[in-house]
């Protein structure tokens, strides 16, 4: 069996390129040449294209016959869906959740996590944001059905370039702790319906927040980028 092993500076080239959209300072519709971004990243086109190419498979890039490079506006609409799908398939999870005689492993490490006492949490927002993206996909997991876990990990990555600005103001960290700790809860007391409608609300919630994140953020990046000459090479 052939073993494929990855390009440690593609890999460097793909988590520089992801942090550059993830954090606005390429933008979505942005274009650029694979000879500008290898200069500007100050490696050979070869592990610029693999990191390119897998960013496209991951659904940030488009490339076009002729025009180069692009980054793909943002969907609103279908972050929708992909939110609405997220909470079909984890409102199943707590349906089968709560059916369970005794809890699994993967929800009692969920209860040392979330369950604990507001001094012992986390404030930092990336930090949060990862325990956060844990929490759900391993609340699915839990369930016990792969296919399940299959689809709702797909969800996630899609979902993931948004997601985390819910955690850039503090009321949103306390209250994920909060709702995160009342669902596990309503999960060990077998409350199916007021788990379901807790979850619900929470992810609701998470959605409307990050949208209104996302387009404030957007404006301000876009802005600087017409006031700083160096950003505009892009454009």
């Amino acid at each position: 069996m052939t073993v494929t092993v990855a390009n440690p500076l593609a890999e460097q080239v793909y988590t520089r390129l992801k942090d550059e959209i993830f954090n606005f300072r390429l933008l979505p519709g942005d274009n650029f040449t694979e000879t500008e971004m290898a200069q500007r990243q100050g490696v050979s086109r070869t592990p610029l294209r693999d990191a390119l190419f897998r960013l496209q498979r991951e659904g940030y890039l488009e490339v076009g016959f002729r025009r180069g490079w692009r980054v793909c506006p943002i969907d609103f609409d279908r972050l929708d869906n992909l939110y609405d799908l997220r909470i079909v398939l984890e409102m199943a999870s707590l349906e089968k959740l709560c059916q369970q005689q005794e809890p699994s492993a993967g929800l009692q490490s969920l209860n040392g996590t979330w369950l604990v006492a507001p001094e012992a949490r986390l404030s930092d927002a990336v930090m949060v944001a990862e325990l956060d993206e844990a929490f759900h996909t391993n609340l699915v997991a839990a369930a016990g059905n792969d296919e399940m876990t299959r689809v709702h990990t797909q969800v996630t990555e899609k979902i993931r370039i948004v997601r985390r600005l819910d955690f850039l103001k503090k009321n949103r960290v306390d209250a994920t702790y909060e709702e995160h700790g009342k669902i596990l809860q309503l999960i060990a007391k077998r409350k199916t319906t007021e788990a379901q409608i807790l979850l619900r609300a929470h992810i609701t919630q998470s959605k409307l927040e990050v949208r209104k994140i996302t387009i404030w953020m957007l404006a301000e990046a876009r802005q600087e980028q017409t006031t700083d000459p160096t950003l505009q090479a892009h454009r």
